[in-house]
């Protein structure tokens, strides 16, 4: 049986759920015992599982980074919660020189069974370093995977298996969809790693959408349809590992490709995917794979300024319109 939840109540419950599973999980961050996070979505756990699974730390990310990667190491499943995505930056050393790395540097005899919960996305109105979408850093690094949940549903399922798995995840989540609520079933939810969602399929062309960027790909179709274009719109969950068949095959159909992520265009994402694409369906496209991401200026504060920097359904939309009439 399902209900409609929101993304935030989506993670409340999969925490509740694992912790009761499994005494090994503990969660560790910034105000996420007695304040519940400041967007709620630890809200009661202190109250059951109390202070020596549900631990506030000081504003320190690369001391408490480090206290988690100790811990996974050593019989723990820790879920760190880094309260913006921008904060990786202070942590890499641990996560991506440590924890990406101790599986392999110790022959297979450590692992480090790591979650990481944080979030990415533009248009909250909060500034350059409150805004980023930084996602293609750690996808870059060997040993890590990372996940980008579209919505509730997916959001239960894909933070089940990551806590569950061996190595260390990365999970983002679109600060601005918090709220968003979508069909989510009572009880289990497991969604597998490298299995994309086909939300829509069509014979013209293919929208690649990621996190954010999937409802921008999603509503983008909605206004093509009213020109008789037909777009089949592939949400990939998680970007590390790559369901690449999925996307290959449905661009082999299609004949054409956009791929949208509210990453920095530059070196990112679409790039990744894109190039795949062309690797593996060149002899199937009628055009050239485009690449719509966010630009590359650091995120204004001003309103008008910050809807300008990342893609929109209209704008995706126009250039699916131009691809298919043969304008590019």
């Amino acid at each position: 049986m399902s209900r409609q939840i929101t993304l935030s109540k989506a993670i409340n419950e999969v925490m509740f759920e694992e912790m009761r599973r499994d005494p090994s999980v503990i969660l560790i961050g910034e105000d996420v015992a007695e304040a519940g996070h400041p967007f709620k979505f630890f809200a009661g756990l202190v109250e059951e599982f109390g202070t020596d699974r549900v631990i506030d730390t000081p504003i320190a990310e690369p001391g408490y980074m480090g206290i988690a990667v100790g811990a996974a190491m050593t019989g723990t499943r820790p879920v760190v919660d880094l309260m913006f995505g921008d904060f990786l930056y202070l942590v890499m050393d641990q996560l991506c020189n440590q924890a990406a790395k101790a599986h392999y540097m110790s022959g297979g005899k450590l692992t480090v069974p790591l979650v990481v919960n944080t979030n990415l996305g533009a248009t909250r109105r909060s500034a350059a370093q409150h805004s980023q979408s930084i996602h293609a850093l750690v996808a870059h690094i060997p040993g890590v995977k990372v996940v980008l949940p579209s919505n509730a549903h997916d959001a239960k399922g894909l933070m089940k298996t990551a806590i569950r798995d061996d190595n260390p995840v990365v999970i983002f989540n679109d600060k601005m969809m918090y709220n968003d609520k979508a069909e989510v079933p009572d009880g289990e939810l497991l969604i597998p790693f490298g299995v994309a969602n086909v939300l829509r399929e069509g014979t013209d062309i293919t929208l690649v959408g990621t996190s954010s960027m999937v409802g921008v790909c999603a509503t983008a179709a909605e206004m093509l349809e009213d020109d008789g274009i037909s777009a089949e719109v592939i949400d990939p969950r998680t970007i590390v590992p790559l369901d690449e068949a999925t996307i290959v095959n449905s661009v082999k159909k299609t004949g054409r490709a956009i791929v949208v992520d509210e990453g920095h265009q530059s070196f990112g994402v679409t790039a990744e995917i894109a190039s795949r694409i062309a690797d593996k369906a060149f002899y199937y496209l009628d055009a050239p794979v485009q690449r719509m991401g966010a630009m590359d200026v650091p995120i204004p504060f001003s309103p008008a300024l910050e809807d300008l920097t990342v893609p929109t359904p209209e704008g995706v939309a126009d250039r699916a319109r131009a691809l298919v009439r043969g304008e590019i």
